[in-house]
């Protein structure tokens, strides 16, 4: 799929999945898009993502659907588990009939980027350092990192797809208050086996107050582990090596076999992430010729599990609005601005919902979960509560194909 050239040239900043669908559509449409990334190679890890209704409708409309694929299957099981080793099934929400898609962010990132045309210029260990605009285009400066060189260009659009703390955003939008911290810190890390005493398809949920560890399975790929806890000070946190600022998140009591296991695993890893969960909160996303798409625009954290679908609808839809407007770039901005707000806006308002699933804050919290996992395993009532799920506002928000034509 691909339109007759515009002349028009676009500079993606970030090679991640909102950067790269933004490409990859802004090609389909006629423009040449320029991607600059920050690391010197593009990114072939990641941990547990799902890809929601919205996510799949654009990635099918794309093109890449196929491609992306899909690490689901039925010999997949979820159990809750405590701290001594006892275990009771448990409620896997990608497994419930209509539920999204089970994968590794790699997965998205390979199948788009294997679906992008040969010829779109990549610069890798590159970052924009000075985005200057006016009526016509948009000036920037790139620095080339690792030869250590500026040069300055100018584009009809630029995209920034840069992550939570986006260069693009502190650029043109400036420091402002745009990060809102939700007092919570997470660590991942992708496991090269199953969990002591489970199955390769074994996943498990560890849940106490405020605190949690979660290990999503696979059908076919060792389970990506995940710490969740609460924080009252983020600083401190990040003052002490991961490792010991997730263990003291989870005592003072003996943690058991299972929960030690898991804790060596993590530290023993070569390959970790720590870090803060934070929502981005901003009045506008564009300003001029630039515009922000997936975490450097709204980041909606883990705990809706919603940033690769948004990064690809996003992305699609604001092709769609540039190839609908074609001499009028302020105004495709403004409509895919208007599209979008209230998509994002219900993601954003449904993380305490998502949060209370992954990490209850308290015991009432906790024993609410408990309860509903004891519905869905009762005979004959499984199934009218995963549909009730599935109906509920938050989870018919998440498969809007806010992007269909």
């Amino acid at each position: 799929m691909k339109n007759t050239p515009t002349g028009r040239r676009a500079l993606v900043v970030g090679l991640g999945i909102a950067g790269i669908t933004t490409a990859l559509r802004l090609r389909q449409i006629g423009w040449e898009p320029v991607v600059v990334e920050r690391a010197p190679t593009r990114r072939s890890g990641g941990y547990f993502i799902m890809l929601f209704g919205a996510g799949v409708a654009s990635a099918r409309r794309l093109g890449v659907l196929d491609r992306i694929g899909t690490r689901g299957g039925s010999r997949i099981a979820m159990y809750d588990v405590d701290r001594a080793g006892r275990r009771r099934p448990g409620l896997d929400p990608a497994a419930l009939r209509g539920g999204p898609r089970r994968l590794l962010r790699g997965d998205v990132e390979r199948g788009l980027f294997s679906a992008l045309p040969a010829d779109v210029e990549i610069r890798y260990s590159t970052v924009p350092v000075r985005i200057v605009q006016d009526g016509s285009g948009v000036e920037v400066s790139l620095h080339d990192t690792a030869a250590d060189a500026v040069v300055t260009e100018r584009f009809d659009l630029v995209v920034g797809a840069d992550g939570t703390r986006s260069t693009v955003r502190g650029l043109v939008f400036g420091p402002g208050d745009h990060l809102r911290p939700l007092n919570h810190m997470v660590g991942a890390v992708l496991l090269d086996g199953p969990v002591d005493g489970f199955g390769p398809s074994d996943g498990v949920v560890l849940a106490e107050p405020g605190r949690s560890a979660w290990a999503f399975p696979f059908a076919d790929h060792a389970p990506s582990l995940l710490f969740s806890y609460r924080t009252g000070d983020v600083d401190a946190e990040f003052a002490r090596p991961p490792i010991e600022s997730i263990r003291a998140a989870f005592g003072p009591e003996p943690t058991g076999p299972l929960l030690e296991g898991l804790f060596t695993r993590y530290e023993q890893a070569s390959d970790t992430l720590f870090d803060s969960v934070q929502q981005v909160r901003m009045p506008s996303w564009h300003r001029g010729r630039v515009v922000l798409l997936g975490d450097a625009a709204w980041c909606l954290t883990l705990y809706t599990g919603m940033g690769a679908s948004s990064g690809i609808a996003g992305a699609e839809l604001l092709g769609t609005m540039l190839q609908r407007h074609p001499d009028d770039l302020p105004g495709a901005l403004r409509a895919w601005e208007t599209r979008m707000r209230p998509f994002i806006r219900a993601q954003q308002e449904g993380v305490l919902a998502g949060r209370r699933m992954f990490t209850p804050q308290d015991r009432k919290e906790l024993l609410l979960r408990a309860g509903m996992m004891r519905l869905m395993r009762a005979p004959g009532v499984g199934r009218a509560v995963g549909r009730i799920m599935l109906n509920d506002k938050n989870m018919r928000a998440k498969n809007v194909d806010v992007a269909a034509p």
